[in-house]
């Protein structure tokens, strides 16, 4: 049931980010980006993968949350 419950979270927020990153980066050149005013030394390569895992991150929490609000009071409280 676990594994189930992390399927439910981590192939809806895979498919999420692999969305975002193609959205973000049709109208962003990573080479662009700055961070707290200093460009960022890192290869395209690089800053497309951090921020997939980074897209990942966030859209598992969301997938996260609405399984958790989704739940009844007694699996809540198990």
């Amino acid at each position: 049931m676990l594994a189930q419950r992390w399927m439910w979270i981590a192939w809806p927020a895979f498919l999420v980010a692999g969305l975002l990153e193609v959205l973000v980066f049709a109208f962003v050149d990573p080479q662009d980006l700055h961070w707290f005013g200093h460009g960022l030394d890192l290869s395209r390569q690089a800053i497309y993968t951090l921020a997939f895992f980074a897209f990942w991150a966030l859209a598992m929490v969301s997938s996260a949350l609405t399984l958790l609000l989704g739940m009844s009071s007694a699996d809540v409280n198990r």
